[in-house]
């Protein structure tokens, strides 16, 4: 199994304050799958995929990626898992603003031992035209097409995505996702996306739901739908 997550616990605040956000997490994923995240807010969703992204830390249990005990890292080790295995794309942006897209891309495969190329890639995301162009000069799509690319030129071997079209219409939302799936399919990167937006399970090949930090139930979709052909 390529991911595999176990008893996975996590509270914040001390004693009469505490509050228990995740409690007992099970699940594996497969080499190359989609996984989506579903569940309202509170659901403890994120907190999940900070933790699978070694950006919090859990409380207790265990999470093996490549036959490797991320649990058990040191923060130097840690920052090289995150490092050489992981892409995040998060609702906002964050690119720096006075670098070109390419350039905003291009910090990106600095961080990388195998990036992709970069050209290839601009064709992929739709940007060769705008890869002289500034974040202002962008919309917001755009932007996050930019920061998907600085994600995934890495050649991650996962790619963590927390509400990548939160901020974005319903368009631009479709486009994206598109985006997504075809990286999915070109690069072959275990995608894990979360989101509150259920029509978006209709694409994924498995289906976690949690709710009040459980798991409530695991679906995997016998077959897809394109990203082009949901609604909501």
């Amino acid at each position: 199994m390529f991911l595999e997550v176990k008893d996975i616990h996590k509270s914040y605040g001390e004693k009469d304050n505490r509050i228990e956000v995740l409690k007992g997490i099970s699940l594996s994923i497969d080499k190359g799958e989609f996984c989506v995240l579903l569940g309202p807010s509170g659901s403890g969703k994120s907190t999940l995929l900070n933790i699978l992204g070694g950006i919090d830390e859990a409380d207790s249990g265990t999470i093996e990626i490549l036959g490797k005990q991320m649990t058990m890292l040191k923060e130097k080790e840690l920052t090289q898992y995150r490092r050489n295995h992981l892409g995040y794309v998060f609702q906002m942006y964050n690119l720096i603003p006075n670098l070109t897209v390419r350039e905003n891309i291009e910090v990106g495969a600095y961080l990388s031992k195998k990036p992709l190329d970069i050209d290839h890639l601009l064709v992929l995301l739709g940007l060769e035209e705008h890869q002289d162009k500034l974040p202002r000069q962008l919309s917001g799509g755009q932007q996050q097409r930019t920061s998907i690319g600085r994600a995934i030129i890495k050649n991650p071997d996962i790619l963590l995505c927390d509400e990548p079209t939160g901020a974005l219409d319903y368009k631009t939302s479709k486009e994206i996702l598109k985006l997504i799936e075809d990286i999915n399919r070109e690069y072959g990167n275990t995608i894990i996306m979360v989101t509150h937006n259920a029509a978006i399970k209709e694409m994924a090949d498995v289906v976690v739901r949690l709710r009040d930090g459980m798991i409530r139930d695991i679906v995997r979709n016998v077959e897809k739908k394109k990203a082009e052909d949901l609604e909501w």
